[in-house]
This record gives structure tokens, C-alpha cells and sequence, in this order.
């Protein structure tokens, strides 16, 4: 999985393919997917609201975006901060190359007030932005043999040269990983994001004081390793369609796979991160302030209203992304409660 999303020059995030449906460019709608930010800046919008909590909270000013994309939710967050009165930068971490150039061709107006930064801070205070990062990080997967062993699935190649599945027995290390989260269940599939939890890991080193809001689709630990769930829930993208077969077309489809948020939670407590709240996309929306977000907007101007409304919907309709996504705070140093998590925090879930 890494080599297909980051080899250079061969990797989907590392090639020059479309990958993201920019809505404000109808040639580039031949993208894989689009994310909120794409959708509508009343999302952005939205979230700077809580980014301006956790930066007077913590008495900073900089904002960290990793995995910015087309740079949109980067650009209306910082139009909004500036509306707000709040004086920031901005720092974003791109892997793909092709990414961060149409990055800084979106945010050259804000001159030297956002930069790419080449590897992790050393000490940071402020507020850290990950918007659909965790999913494309990736994953082990693994699975029960009809004995219930714990197996590693490997890739192979068969005599037609088409990649396939290969099981393997699973190494002292991932059998330690996944100690105690779930039973042998023979016949079970599904992933691990190891990666994912050293990276929290890795914040909790450098994350001086402040707070990261990680933004993902995903469930609790309870939901993610339920016994209905027994295919995993890794997938491919490819021309905003999603399928099961992601060893087709290595390099040109999307991969990603959901979130153990229970295990991000672990992984920041483990190293001195505290978890400040946990909840769904919708509420996560709705508790920053969406109403008096909308309120900016013409509801007598119908056509105009109704582009506006549509991609709302969508985001915090419990039949699309409003439930689905879900909406984690780790931090340091935050002592008074984020407006975001007011109601319907769902820490007692993880």
C-alpha cells in the first residue's frame, strides 16, 4: 500500500495524476474523489471557529495543515480567521508534488503567511488541521485461518501476473499490536493503521501546547472490529467510484481504509496527549457555530442559497458524511472546553 500511493514517481499521491475533483474547475471533475473543503467554504468557515478556540486557548498563532490538497480548506479557512479578527499563519506538510504545486498556486495571495514545511516541527504551539489524512496512511492487514492463527496478508504475484492476496503467518510484532483488541474470529479480515498511531505518537513529542483536529471516516474500536464487519474495510477510488479490489491498477486508484479511532485515542494518551473530545462530523459542525455561519448567506437569493445549502446537507446528513465522519481532539495544554464538543461528545464510546 505504500509503495502504490507513495512510490516516486509511480505511487498515486506521487504521480501526476488528478486525484482531487476541484467544483471550482469543471476540467479537473475527472478527479477520484472530493472532500469537504471542495464541497462548499462554508465548511472551513465553520471549522475556523474552533481553530480560533484552540489558538486563544493555547496562545498561539500558527496553524499546521497536514495533507493540505487542493489547498481550499487552507485558503477560506484563513479568509476567515482574517474576518474574525484572528492573525495566523500557516504551515502545511504535502507529500505529493503535484499537490503542493496547485497549493501554491491557490495560496500565493497570502504571500509568506503560509509555508511548506519539509519535515516535523520540533516544538509546536497552535493549532494542527488533518482533514482526511489518517485514511490514506497505510495499513497491515490481517486476518484468522480457520484455526483462528493470526495471519499477515501479504501480496504476491500469481502465474498470470496479476497481484493477489497472500496469507502469512503474522510476526511477533503485529501479533503484539493487536493483543487485546480482538478475539480470533476464523475467517476474519481486516486492517491495522500502525503507522497512523506513531504518528500521534510522534505529535505527542513535538505538540508543545494546542490541539489537533483529525477529521476522518472511521468508527470506535467496538464497531470497527465487530464481528459483522468480517471483510475489513479497505477500498479503493477510482473516478468517484469506490470498489473492494485495491490491488487493480496500482499507482492509479486511490487506497484508503477507515479509522480506529479508539486506537488514535490510545496512542495520545500513551504519550501524554490528553483527548478533548469526540464526536460526528454533523455535531462536530453544528456545536462550532454552522447556524451562524449560514446566516452570512442570502436565503431570499433561492439559486445561489440552494448551492449553498446542497453541499451543507451533505455534510451533516447522518445518511452521508455527517455520521460517517467523525471529528477527534488530542492536545496539550487546552484547559477550557472546545465550543465544537459542547454536546454529544462521544469520548465514553472510545
Amino acid at each position: 500500500m505504500a509503495d502504490a500511493l507513495y512510490a516516486p514517481g509511480l505511487g498515486y499521491y506521487a504521480a501526476g495524476n488528478i486525484k482531487l475533483a476541484d467544483t471550482d474547475s469543471p476540467a479537473s471533475l475527472a478527479g477520484d474523489f472530493v472532500t469537504a473543503p471542495q464541497l462548499t467554504p462554508v465548511f472551513a468557515q465553520t471549522w475556523a471557529r474552533c481553530v480560533a478556540e484552540v489558538l486563544h486557548a493555547c496562545a498561539g498563532r500558527t496553524v499546521l495543515e497536514f495533507g493540505a490538497g487542493t489547498g481550499a480548506l487552507a485558503a477560506d479557512m484563513l479568509d476567515a480567521l482574517d474576518a474574525m479578527g484572528v492573525a495566523a499563519d500557516y504551515r502545511i506538510i504535502e507529500v505529493s508534488a503535484d499537490l503542493k504545486a496547485v497549493q501554491h498556486a491557490r495560496l500565493a495571495r497570502f504571500g509568506n503567511r503560509v509555508q511548506w514545511l519539509d519535515r516535523l516541527p520540533d516544538t509546536f504551539v497552535g493549532c494542527v488541521v488533518a482533514n482526511e489524512v489518517l485514511d490514506a496512511m497505510p495499513v497491515t492487514v490481517f486476518g484468522f485461518d480457520a484455526n483462528g492463527a493470526l495471519e499477515e496478508h501479504g501480496v504476491a504475484v500469481d502465474q498470470n501476473d496479476r497481484f493477489v492476496w497472500s496469507p502469512r503467518p503474522a510476526s511477533a510484532a503485529l501479533q503484539a499490536h493487536l493483543a487485546g483488541r480482538l478475539p480470533a474470529m476464523p475467517g476474519y479480515v481486516s486492517e491495522i493503521n500502525v503507522l497512523g498511531e506513531q504518528w500521534i505518537a510522534a505529535m505527542g513529542r513535538w505538540l508543545t501546547r494546542g490541539a489537533a483536529l483529525l477529521i476522518d471516516y472511521g468508527f470506535p474500536q467496538s464497531e470497527y472490529y465487530h464481528p459483522q464487519r468480517a471483510g475489513g474495510t479497505l477500498m479503493a477510488h477510482l473516478r468517484h467510484h469506490a470498489h473492494a479490489d485495491v490491488l487493480l491498477h496500482p499507482g492509479v486508484q486511490d487506497i484508503t481504509a477507515h479509522v480506529d479511532f479508539t486506537a488514535m485515542a490510545q496512542a495520545a494518551i500513551d504519550h501524554d496527549l490528553d483527548v478533548i473530545g469526540y464526536t460526528s462530523q454533523s455535531r462536530f459542525l453544528m456545536n462550532a457555530g454552522l447556524p451562524a455561519v449560514l446566516q452570512a448567506y442570502d436565503p431570499t437569493d433561492v439559486a445561489a442559497y440552494a448551492r449553498v445549502m446542497g453541499p451543507v446537507q451533505k455534510l451533516v446528513s447522518e445518511a452521508e458524511m455527517g455520521e460517517l465522519f467523525k471529528v477527534l481532539a488530542i492536545g496539550r495544554g487546552i484547559d477550557t472546553p472546545l465550543t465544537a464538543f459542547g454536546t454529544r461528545d462521544r469520548r465514553h464510546t472510545l
